[in-house]
């Protein structure tokens, strides 16, 4: 699902890395390096996440706002794991969907908002 992506900072290239969860696993997109520079001057805790270790998760679905979560980067990789095991057809079909809605759930409920510049 195109509408899920994680990126991390990679410190075997020193660069910001771009992947989304896919039946076929986590499949790496091409990050312009500017535009996640620009994402960062906005939201300085991106400066701060943690290379190879924590990751910038973002759920967008359409109409809706995205959500972005700080998570460590296993966290995207058990994401990934629970679409490549689930996913069904072309669209996921119902059961992916139901397990990638209740791994945002608990994700949410773990979760502390950030704004400006502080956690609540």
């Amino acid at each position: 699902p195109v509408g899920i992506a994680f990126f991390f900072l990679n410190s075997s290239i020193n660069q910001i890395a771009a992947f989304y969860p896919s039946p076929a696993g986590a499949t790496e997109s091409k990050l312009a390096l500017d535009s996640w520079r620009e994402l960062a001057d906005t939201n300085p805790i991106l400066r701060q996440i943690e290379p190879d270790v924590e990751a910038l998760l973002v759920l967008s679905r359409r109409g809706e706002k995205f959500d972005c979560f700080l998570v460590p980067i296993d966290a995207c990789y058990e994401l990934t794991g629970h679409v490549r095991r689930m996913w069904r057809g072309f669209d996921g079909g119902e059961q992916a969907w139901r397990e990638i809605d209740r791994f945002f759930e608990d994700l949410r409920a773990k979760s502390r908002e950030y704004r400006d510049g502080e956690f609540s």
